[in-house]
């Protein structure tokens, strides 16, 4: 049968197409990107991590430089985002985890984002920041329904307010940081379980039905398909929107996802003390055999609230590691990668690829597992 993508609206913004296009930072997802999603029919988003480390506002001899550096350079990437893209849905992806995260959702809410997603942690005091922008859309990262459960019994008691949506990791292919389950294998954390859970805590303990977005392994439009059928709103999709012109990273960075394969991708650790999934190459390996020869181990942001960089000496900082292959070093860097990885054989537009995943397809969607969820 062939299936139709419904429009998707989270608080008071609708975006044509169910597809919200994942952050990735540093300097992967920025203006560019984002609003060409936006103006294609998807939500674009900006990623806020590291943002101003490449622009003119960075002094690092100055203390402080770095977080104000991140303030600034999100308010012009957003001004670009929406001179470029004037109707279209941009948020701003903001990572809990760091010291400047209420200042960047402060200031993304007060520079025209219509969407603040969160990840890297639980965002039990957003509302706080976004309150003088009721028209900001607040849209948490979680991966089971225990999050969601601490996040909406937190936000009803102290802003009499829920989420607008959820973005729900699907954390045995999604790429970067991921939850780490001793039965991420067993079918109780199988994505499918965790959203009927959702929805059915949402349904009959909230009253209310939220938007559900998976992100992790959607590449291409069967898997967009897939994940609708198991009562999923939408779908965050990342890797895919890598290998495509407006994307912001260096050239390099893109032409090497046209190579990856799916043994290409690798669990490493991460300063964060989460597990998180990239390409292989030098810099992975150096990280595995935790090599004494890692150049990225100097602290240069303090920007994380815990990292085992800076606190402990151990791993590497996150912000180099993730710049230096954004700018094209794509041996000694960084690259994130979900694990469900297809051949790309070009790179193209975010047009073309928004109409490839967009376009109606004839694909036969398994009724007796959809059947078994929702009877």
């Amino acid at each position: 049968m062939t299936q139709v993508l419904n429009a998707l609206k989270i608080g008071k913004h609708i975006s044509r197409y169910p597809i919200i296009q994942a952050a990735m930072a540093v300097g992967v997802s920025g203006a560019k990107l984002a609003s060409a999603v936006a103006l294609s029919g998807g939500i674009g988003v900006i990623a806020s991590l590291g943002l101003g480390l490449d622009s003119p506002y960075f002094d690092r001899r100055k203390r402080g430089s770095f977080f104000t550096a991140n303030r600034l350079a999100l308010i012009d990437e957003l001004a670009e985002a929406r001179s470029i893209s004037p109707d279209g849905v941009i948020g701003v992806n903001i990572l809990v985890a760091t010291k400047d995260y209420s200042v960047l959702a402060q200031t993304a809410a007060a520079s025209g984002a219509n969407l603040i997603i969160t990840s890297a942690g639980l965002p039990l005091t957003l509302p706080e920041y976004t309150a003088d922008y009721p028209d900001v859309a607040l849209v948490p990262t979680v991966s089971n329904l225990q999050a969601v459960e601490l996040i909406c019994q937190t936000w009803q008691s102290r802003y009499n307010r829920l989420p607008d949506a959820f973005i729900v990791e699907n954390c045995l292919d999604v790429g970067g940081h991921f939850t780490e389950y001793e039965q991420i294998n067993s079918i109780e954390y199988s994505i499918e379980s965790v959203i009927l859970q959702i929805r059915d805590y949402l349904k009959q303990k909230m009253g209310v039905m939220i938007p559900l977005i998976v992100t992790g392994g959607i590449c291409e439009r069967s898997d967009i398909e897939r994940m609708l059928a198991i009562g999923a709103s939408g779908v965050q999709i990342g890797s895919r929107f890598i290998a495509t012109i407006e994307c912001d990273a260096d050239q390099r960075y893109k032409d090497y996802h046209l190579k990856t394969l799916p043994e290409d991708v690798i669990t490493i650790p991460s300063p964060i003390g989460k597990p998180c999934r990239a390409i292989s190459n030098s810099f992975t390996e150096q990280v595995i055999n935790n090599s004494s020869t890692i150049q990225e181990r100097r602290c240069i942001g303090n920007c994380l609230e815990e990292c085992l960089c800076r606190d402990s000496r151990k791993t590497y900082c996150l912000l180099q590691a993730l710049a230096k292959a954004a700018r094209g070093d794509i041996e000694h860097g960084l690259i994130f990668s979900g694990a469900n990885r297809q051949p790309i054989e070009r790179i193209m537009s975010v047009a073309e690829l928004m109409k490839e995943l967009t376009q109606p397809t004839n694909s036969k969607i398994n009724a007796e597992v959809t059947n078994c969820l929702f009877k």
